[in-house]
């Protein structure tokens, strides 16, 4: 799955799409553990409410203000919203 500037999905929509319905906190734990390692966008990636990474927040937040994405009380407005 690709994740351009600006996108944001869900953990369970990358689990999904990479043929592991149902693994969202895997999707997680991998981005936790990999992501600056294999230099993963995982500003791009919230909770299936829009929810930004708990203790994270702020880094997340520019992030994705950088990028053009719509983010409100703790939340950012997902790809599949702005459809």
């Amino acid at each position: 799955m690709s994740l351009p500037s600006g996108k944001v999905v869900s953990y369970g929509e990358v689990a999904s799409d990479a043929g592991y319905p149902k693994q969202a906190r895997f999707v997680g734990r991998v981005l936790a553990k990999y992501a600056e390692e294999l230099d993963l966008a995982w500003w791009r990636v919230v909770n299936s409410q829009g929810r930004l990474v708990p203790g994270l927040e702020v880094e997340q937040q520019r992030l994705l203000l950088a990028e053009g994405v719509t983010v409100s009380n703790g939340r950012a407005r997902r790809t599949t919203e702005n459809s």
